[in-house]
Order: C-alpha cells, then sequence, then structure tokens
C-alpha cells in the first residue's frame, strides 16, 4: 500500500480487512503472503567467478597482447624451438595479465557486498497479534495486514502505519534512513503533504529504524522490497559502476594504440613483400613467416606489457600514502578519480556535523539588584565524550563552573529528570549513547559543569578511567537522591525484547524517579520526583515556552536566591530564546524545579505549576571544527562543496553558515532547495539551480542519487560522502564514494574510500594526493610511451632498411617490463607540487597524451629508435671487436649466402650487436626516466635527488641490465653477449652449485 500515509486509520485497516483488536486469521496470513510475498530483501544472484575473470580481458590492447603470445608461440613451435625458449614470451605476457586481472577480480567482489551489509538492518523478531493473541514471531514471517506492537529499542521490522499511541508519545531513530540529526516524532494523523518524502511521513514506521520513546501499535503496509529499505536496494541494483576517468583515457589511447601498431604491422609487412623470396629465408613461406615474426615483434614493442602493473603499483602506493592521512581507499582506481574532481556533495550529518548533540549555549539570570541581567555561557566539546568547558561571555574560562548556583541546579535537573544513558566502548574506543540525543547532551553538560565542593574537581575528575568518567557526576547526584524503581521488568517487557535496555538502565542507575511525568505533546515537558535528606523535589524539563508559563519564580545565579519571576525578566529571557532558536538555531530546552509536599510519592499535572525557573539551554549537532578550513581550500582548489541533508531548509543553512559553505554568497536565494522545490523547477531552470546550488534538504535517498546523476550530465566529476543506509545508492552512482569510518556498513561496502576519522577535511588532503598521482601517472605513461615508441621506431627502420633484426621479442619484453617498469614505478613517487590545490580540476576529456605531447614523444622516440639502431650498425662497420664490413653489405645480408665474401656469413647471427642495441636503448631510457621528473620543469629546476627511488631504479635496471649480461644462463635466454671476455657461469661441484668465472666469446 504505497499511499498508506495519507490514508486515515480505518481506510488502512479496511483496506487490509483486518481487526484490530485481534488481527490477521490464518488463512488471512496465507492469502496475504501469496499476494505481497515474504518479508525479506530477495537475494540477488551474484556476477559468476568466470564471467568476472573473462570481464578483465575484455581490452583491445590486452587481446592484442594475448595474440601476440599466441602467435609467438606458435611461430617458434613452428621453427622447430623446443623447451623454455619457446615458452618465455608468452608465458611472460600471460602473467602479467593474470596479475592484473586478480586485481579487477577482487575490487568487482568487494563491490557486491554492499547488497549484502543492508540486510543486517532488518528486524529479527516481532511481536504480532494473530487470531486474537500477542505471540513473538521471526520478522521474516510478517505480512501486510498484521498489528505489531513495538517499543523503547525496538527495531522496525517492516514499514508499517501507526494506529495506536499506547503511550503519551512515540519518537524514532531514523537517522539511517533520511539522515536527520534528531528522532522523530510519530502521530497518527494522515498526512496531507504533495511528494511527501519520507521526513513527512509522520505517521509512518519506516524498516530499520529503531524506536528511542514510547510504545504504540501499527499494522504493517510494505514487507522486503516494498520498504524503504527495500527501495534502497533496488537503487544499489539499478546503479551500474562508472568507469573512471583515467580508465576511459586509457582505453582511449590503448584504441588509438592499437590502431597505429595495426597500421605500422602491415606497413613492414607490406614493404618487405619484395625480400619473401629471398635465399636466406628458404622459400616464400618461410620469408612470410620471418618478416610476419617482425610484425608480432612490433606489436610487443609497441604495447608497453608492464603499463597495467605499473599503473596499479603506482595507485596501491597512493593508498598507502592515503592510509596515513586516514582515507582508506577501497578501490584502487578512485585514488586517481579525486585528482579531477569537481563537486563534493557532503552529507551533513555525521560528515560535516559530528552526530552528536551537544550543548552550546546556556541563558540564566545573573542579578536583579540593577535590573534584570542574564548572564550567557559558552560550552566547548562537540561529542559525547564528558570533555570540554564553560566561558563566560568575555570567552574567560570557568575554573570550577558548579561554584556557580544557576550552573549547579542545572547539571542536577540534567543528571536527574533524565532517562539516558551514556557508557564508554573500549572496543571502539569512543562514548555511546542509549536514548534521545537531546537528554544524552545534557549528561554530557552535567559532567561538563563537574561537582560542588572541591577546588581539585576538574583535575581530579581527568585521574579516572574513561569507564568511570563517562558518568561519574550523574552517578553523584543520583547517589545523592533516593533511587526507586519506577518500571521493573514486566511480561510485556520480555514480549517486547525491552530487558537489555532495562537492564542496561540498571546497571547505570536511571530508574531512580520515585514518579515521573512522561514528556507529551501537549505539554511539552517532562517532570521527575526526587527525594533527598527529607525533601522532595521536582525537576522538570521542557519547551521554553511551555516552561516558561508555568514559573512564577527564578533562581539567581550570583547569590543563590530566588526572586519573582517579573515581566521584565520574562522578556529579557524570551529575548534570548528567540534568539537561540530564531538567529542561531539552537534546539532550546528550559530547566525548572520546584520544591514538594515531604513524603509525596507520586505527580500529577496540577503540580507542573507555580514553578521555579532554574535556566535556558540551547544545543545543536555541531560542525567539526577543521571543516571551515577545508571548504575554503576546496574553493580555492575550483571544487563546489553542495551540502546535502535530510534535515530542514532553516537549520541547515544555520549550519552551512557556521561551517563557511556559505561565505562566498551574499544571500541563500538560488543555492539553497529543498527536494521539493527542485522538483517542481522546469528543466532549463534545474541546470541552472545545479549549477550554484550549495545547499540541498528534506532529501530522501532517490533525491540524493538523482542529483548525483544530474550533476553527472554535466560533466561535472562528482564525490559522495555520507555514513547512513540512506547513502548508498547515491555512493555507489558517484565517480567516487566517501564513507565514514563511524558509518554504517552498508555505505562503507557501496564506497570506493572510507574516511578513518571521519573527518570532512581528511577528504581534502585526499584529493591533493590524487591530483599527485594522476599527475605522476601521467608522467610515468608519456615515460614508456615515448620509450616504446623509441623500440617501434627502432624495428620498424631496420626492417626498411633491410638490416638484420637489432633486437629480439624476448629482449623487448625485458626491456618494457624491467628496463621500463622500474623507473616508471619510481616516477611514482614524485613528491606533490607545492600549488597542486591552487590549480582548477584537470577536465574529464583531457587526454592523458594530448596531440602535441604525442609529437614530442614521438620525437624523443625517434632519437631513441635512431640511437639503438647506430649502435647496431656501429658493431658492425666500425667496432675494433667487430667484422667491419662496408654498410652496403650489411643491407644486404640476405643474400650472403648466394655469394662470395670476406666474411663468414655467420656474422649475421653474432649476439654482440644486439647486445649493444639494447644497451644503448637501455642507457637512453634511463635519461628519459630522469626526463619526467616533471612535465615542464628542467633538471636544473628539479634535480635527480628530488626522488631518491628513481636514481636507485636507474642503478637497479643498470645492475639488472649487467646481470644477463655476465650470467651466462640469462645471455644465452636473452640473447645477448658480455661486452668483456668473462662471464660467470653456473657448475656443480660436490653436489654444491657455484659460480664458476670464465673467457666466453660466441
Amino acid at each position: 500500500m504505497e499511499d498508506a500515509f495519507a490514508r486515515s486509520v480505518s481506510e488502512v485497516l479496511e483496506f487490509f480487512a483486518v481487526d484490530p483488536s485481534k488481527g490477521l486469521t490464518d488463512s488471512q496470513v496465507a492469502e496475504h503472503a501469496r499476494l505481497y510475498g515474504r518479508n525479506v530483501l530477495p537475494q540477488e544472484q551474484s556476477t559468476p567467478f568466470w564471467r568476472l575473470v573473462l570481464k578483465q580481458f575484455d581490452d583491445l590492447l590486452v587481446k592484442i597482447l594475448i595474440a601476440s603470445a599466441a602467435v609467438s608461440f606458435l611461430l617458434a613451435l613452428m621453427n622447430g624451438e623446443t623447451g623454455l625458449s619457446a615458452f618465455v614470451e608468452p608465458s611472460v605476457i600471460l602473467m602479467i595479465l593474470a596479475a592484473n586481472a586478480a586485481v579487477g577480480v577482487i575490487t568487482e567482489t568487494n563491490a557486491e557486498k554492499a547488497l549484502e551489509e543492508l540486510r543486517a538492518y532488518q528486524a529479527d523478531v516481532a511481536t504480532v497479534l494473530r487470531n486474537g493473541c500477542f505471540s513473538i514471531l521471526p520478522a521474516t514471517d510478517l505480512v501486510p495486514g498484521d498489528i505489531v506492537e513495538v517499543c523503547v529499542g525496538c527495531k522496525i521490522p517492516a514499514d508499517m502505519r501507526m494506529i495506536k499511541m499506547l503511550s503519551d508519545h512515540l519518537r524514532v531513530d531514523q537517522a539511517i534512513l533520511t539522515g536527520e540529526s534528531c528522532s522523530v516524532e510519530k502521530e497518527l494523523d494522515s498526512t496531507i503533504a504533495t511528494n511527501a518524502v519520507y521526513q513527512d511521513k509522520t505517521n509512518i514506521l519506516f524498516s530499520g529504524t529503531v524506536v528511542v520513546a514510547g510504545r504504540a501499535k501499527a499494522v504493517v503496509v510494505g514487507v522486503g522490497s516494498n520498504t524503504a529499505m527495500g527501495s534502497i536496494r533496488d537503487s544499489m541494483l539499478r546503479t551500474e559502476d562508472e568507469v573512471t576517468p583515467l580508465k576511459k583515457k586509457l582505453d582511449e589511447f590503448g584504441t588509438f594504440l592499437a590502431k597505429v601498431i595495426a597500421g605500422i604491422c602491415v606497413l613492414v609487412w607490406i614493404v618487405n613483400i619484395g625480400h619473401f623470396r629471398d635465399p636466406a629465408h628458404g622459400g616464400l613461406l618461410r620469408g612470410a613467416i620471418h618478416y610476419f615474426k617482425i610484425a608480432v615483434a612490433l606489436a610487443v614493442a609497441a604495447i608497453p606489457e608492464g603499463l597495467p602493473a605499473v599503473v596499479t603499483t603506482c595507485l596501491a602506493l597512493g593508498t598507502k600514502r592515503m592510509a596515513r592521512l586516514n582515507a582508506i581507499v577501497r578501490s584502487l582506481p578512485s585514488v586517481e578519480t579525486l585528482g579531477c574532481t569537481t563537486v563534493i556533495c557532503s552529507d551533513k550529518t555525521g560528515t560535516l556535523t559530528t552526530n552528536m548533540m551537544s550543548v552550546s549555549k546556556i541563558c540564566v539570570l545573573q542579578s536583579v539588584n540593577h535590573g534584570p541581567i542574564a548572564a550567557q555561557y559558552s560550552v566547548s566539546g562537540t561529542t559525547y565524550a564528558p570533555e570540554g568547558f564553560i566561558f563566560d561571555s568575555n570567552g574567560i574560562q570557568l575554573e570550577i563552573p558548579a561554584q556557580y548556583h544557576c550552573l549547579l541546579h542545572i547539571a542536577m535537573c540534567s543528571a536527574l529528570c533524565n532517562e539516558s544513558v551514556i557508557q564508554y566502548n573500549p572496543e571502539k574506543r569512543n562514548y555511546e549513547k542509549i536514548g534521545e540525543s537531546t537528554e544524552v547532551a545534557l549528561r554530557v553538560l552535567a559532567e561538563k559543569i563537574g561537582l560542588p565542593g572541591f577546588d581539585s574537581m576538574p583535575s581530579a575528575l581527568n585521574m579516572l578511567s574513561k569507564h568511570e568518567r563517562a558518568s561519574y557526576c550523574n552517578r553523584y547526584w543520583e547517589n545523592q537522591f533516593k533511587k526507586w524503581t519506577r518500571d521493573w521488568p514486566t511480561e510485556n517487557d520480555y514480549m517486547f525484547h525491552r530487558i537489555p535496555i532495562l537492564l542496561s538502565q540498571l546497571m547505570f542507575g536511571q530508574l531512580y524517579m520515585i514518579s515521573v511525568l512522561e514528556f507529551s505533546r501537549d505539554r511539552k515537558m517532562m517532570s521527575a520526583l526526587c527525594s533527598r535528606k527529607q525533601m522532595d523535589i521536582m525537576l522538570t524539563k521542557g519547551a521554553p515556552e511551555s516552561i516558561l508559563s508555568r514559573c512564577t519564580t527564578i533562581l539567581c545565579n550570583d547569590d543563590g536566591s530566588t526572586v519573582p519571576l517579573t515581566a521584565a525578566i520574562r522578556a529579557e529571557l524570551e529575548s534570548r530564546f528567540h534568539s537561540f532558536a530564531g538567529k542561531e538555531t539552537l534546539r532550546c530546552l528550559a530547566l525548572a524545579w520546584k520544591k514538594m509536599p515531604t513524603g509525596q510519592q507520586a505527580l500529577s499535572f496540577h503540580d507542573e505549576k507555580e514553578l521555579t525557573f532554574i535556566g535556558l539551554v540551547g544545543m545543536l549537532d555541531p560542525p567539526r571544527e577543521e571543516v571551515r578550513n577545508a571548504i575554503a581550500s576546496c574553493m580555492t582548489a575550483g571544487i563546489r562543496v553542495i551540502v546535502v541533508t535530510g534535515d530542514n531548509k532553516t537549520t541547515a543553512e544555520s549550519v552551512c553558515q557556521k561551517i563557511g559553505a556559505f561565505n562566498h554568497l551574499e544571500d541563500f536565494a538560488g543555492h539553497s532547495y529543498t527536494a521539493s522545490e527542485f522538483e517542481q523547477l522546469p528543466a532549463l531552470q534545474k541546470t541552472m539551480a545545479l549549477q550554484r546550488m550549495s545547499l540541498f534538504t528534506r532529501v530522501e535517498p532517490s533525491h540524493k542519487r538523482i542529483l548525483v546523476e544530474a550533476l553527472q550530465h554535466q560533466n561535472e566529476v562528482v564525490a559522495m560522502t555520507g555514513d547512513g543506509v540512506n547513502d548508498a545508492p547515491a555512493l555507489k552512482k558517484a565517480d567516487i564514494g566517501i564513507a565514514m569510518g563511524s558509518g554504517t556498513a552498508v555505505a562503507k561496502s557501496a564506497s570506493d574510500m572510507v574516511l578513518a576519522d571521519d573527518n570532512f577535511a581528511t577528504i581534502i588532503a585526499a584529493v591533493a594526493e590524487g591530483r599527485a598521482i594522476y599527475n605522476n601517472t601521467k608522467q610515468f605513461i608519456r615515460y614508456m610511451i615515448s620509450s616504446n615508441i623509441g623500440e617501434v621506431v627502432c624495428i620498424f627502420f631496420a626492417a626498411v632498411l633491410g638490416i638484420p633484426d637489432t633486437l629480439m621479442p624476448v629482449q623487448l619484453l625485458w626491456v618494457n617490463l624491467v628496463t621500463d617498469g622500474l623507473p616508471a614505478t619510481a616516477i611514482g613517487f614524485n613528491k606533490q607540487d607545492s600549488d597542486v590545490m591552487k590549480a582548477k580540476p584537470r577536465k574529464v576529456n583531457e587526454a592523458v597524451v594530448s596531440g602535441w605531447l604525442f609529437f614530442r614523444y614521438l620525437v624523443i622516440g625517434a632519437y631513441v629508435g635512431l640511437a639503438t639502431i647506430a649502435g647496431f650498425i656501429w658493431w658492425f662497420v666500425y667496432s675494433d671487436s667487430g667484422p667491419k664490413i662496408p654498410y652496403s653489405e650489411l643491407m644486404n645480408f640476405d643474400s650472403c649466402s648466394t655469394r662470395e665474401t670476406a666474411y663468414p656469413c655467420s656474422i649475421f647471427g653474432d649476439r654482440h650487436p644486439s647486445t649493444v642495441s639494447m644497451t644503448v636503448l637501455v642507457v637512453v631510457e634511463m635519461f628519459n626516466a630522469l626526463n619526467n621528473l616533471s612535465e615542464n620543469q628542467s633538471l636544473l629546476v628539479i634535480p635527480p635527488w628530488s626522488n631518491l627511488w628513481l636514481v636507485a631504479s636507474i642503478v637497479l635496471t643498470i645492475l639488472l641490465h649487467m646481470l644477463i649480461l655476465y650470467v651466462q644462463p640469462l645471455a644465452v635466454l636473452f640473447s645477448v653477449s658480455p661486452f668483456l671476455c668473462y662471464t660467470i657461469k653456473l657448475v656443480r661441484v660436490d653436489s654444491c652449485v657455484v659460480p664458476f668465472i670464465s673467457c666466453y666469446n660466441n
């Protein structure tokens, strides 16, 4: 039933044909189960493992590499090669591709966990009325039409319409669904709002939310996928993972490179068609195969085989650096995405704020000696930790706040007229609450005010353990007053699963009041009767307007006297209240007390009059202290921040002012929208609103996802932050989803990155790191491409000039993987530019290698390739250790066997010239690596030692190159020879393998 919130109670009951006093019958249950299905979130079929593996190979360059490996292996077999030599090249290529595929499979497997985590928010059991009897049933057995009772601590098992209040009021914490910082009061009346969002549906109890106060009876109107939680699941299923900007550009570059490779390979083959019949090849077919091998070598040379591994390594290094910044990266590609983020859509509650209601302002009457003078105090501390100080209006810290009479009475009232619990969790290392956030805020205030009578009280409290300190002052007040249990566990408590709540309350001494008048909507106040030393007092808290109207006297802060509450004093207090609630948008409570007749055991509503006013407290979900500077950094970096929240517009605008999100705006017009206001805009105005928007309020999960999609359609790169279940669809849809470390498991699983410290400022540090990573990634990609162009130029010109093969495919593999790979990885350690956060975000369509840069690297590649060929020719023509043959003889090497020569034809198979070529290539590429310390600055500005990792990688590369030259098995494997006579052989002596130095000539 989709419109149950707009129907009356009788209409909803009539729709399901259910009697609220008896519930459904067994036959009705069976019928409804058949019609509406089970109350479970269906398990989505996961992608088969083999399909995930195959998906990793769906890339053009990867397919070309696989084809090259296969062709290389077949040609080796056709030429009669056996053993290790036939498998070296294809094996190395396949190992690289397998490693890259493993990373992709792991990443995609993690993404599917978000849907499983969503099940944790489903209730296990429910108290259901069927056939006239209550029983406890598994929540999965619920069907629409079932009558369910809920109370404090219950997790709502399905979407339900309220039908009857069993207490004065019912409040539900639905922050995981809407992001609202305060619990929501529920009611029975139908909702008449048009385009109602979750926040407007005040008569609906949503699946997965938790009751924090009161008891009620409700009828199930939605189960399984037809619940608010089910809609979140469906939204996540509809969301496809976005391809990161770097991946898009690499794919585009790969397609371009593949076309170039194909063209060059075909061109080389066509140019040499006339040489197919050369006698040196032994026939037309063998000649065609020979030049086909050259084409394959060209493909191997042109494709940077090490690129996937180096990109992955660089991103992994980035994740390690980010982890030190408290940003835990779950998806490697997201590291780079941060660098081009243009919009951050930030959830307000729990991200920009602490999601821990705290008292920030106190107002009391200081004195009436020279007219009514109100004293105002500020309270520091933004969490549930009993840490913070009280400051007077001049900003001076109060050393012992409990010495001030009104503050002392505020602490006493806050501790005693309170049903919440605060405790320290050693596993999570933080303070946790049970109960209403406003009541917990009062408990924390009592701890900050401290206790009377001890000059060393503040320092003495700091000596306590965190477990003892959590409620030490509150317990002091409870011990001072008579503690009688007002509500022992009953059969209904077992039925409604309240035993854990009651036990925790008993453990921390909460059920101590002689009599309590619960909060009700008409009175807007709560009162508790307490007893101490034959003195009975009533402590009251509630809405300021309700408390003030019932007060006749007021407590003075300077001397503790009680004076009449005159019209002037009342006007002054009302002025402060309107300032708190209006301009500062604080949630205000007034505190009062009254001396009662000795021996009174119960309270009535008639007792709530002729009260003595104590003071006024203003509380809020406080902004994080570091957020203001972080938002300023975003603006400097050209990143727009849009605050997204389920709270009302006025409250959200006030918070945005406090955090500096609107500092650059003269007013909110055109920059602040509610979800319903935005939906009603025409298409053109929506587009304009998206370009100016800074605040989006009264949203539900679908709105967040719509916002992300709309921004992406405007070519924005969107980062979305959040911590609740309600944020999961948008986190998954965004280019980069950022979850809070203290957030729900669903949000973390749907995200790409988790902030371990819940600090919005960490995002800015991560963005700077992301930009640096992209710059480094761009540099090593350019380095590898320019090096590969050199190899292509070398092989292409060798084929055109008609000289022997300068480099073997296995040598090209070694150069691409080791010689290029190590410096390329080290380039990932290039230091971050000092002005990295002063530049605007790069454009999404910016190519990794632009046209001008590609021309630059063609030039670089040309001289690398020509230098390599020159080394090859030098050995044949000019080297003292070479044959010193004329260049014309070198060009006609393939006809050597058909004519008389002054030299043996075997010299064209000598490994020395390819060794020279390979060595020249390695040395030139090391200088090219130094050229990539910066894109535009020379080595005079950025010296080599600015990146010691790069220097070390160059040294290691040279040593490895010497290793394959002078260790004989490796020299044979890579078809090279040592420059000196000496080489190292491994020989067996008495069952031991030892190195043996010998003179070795090819």
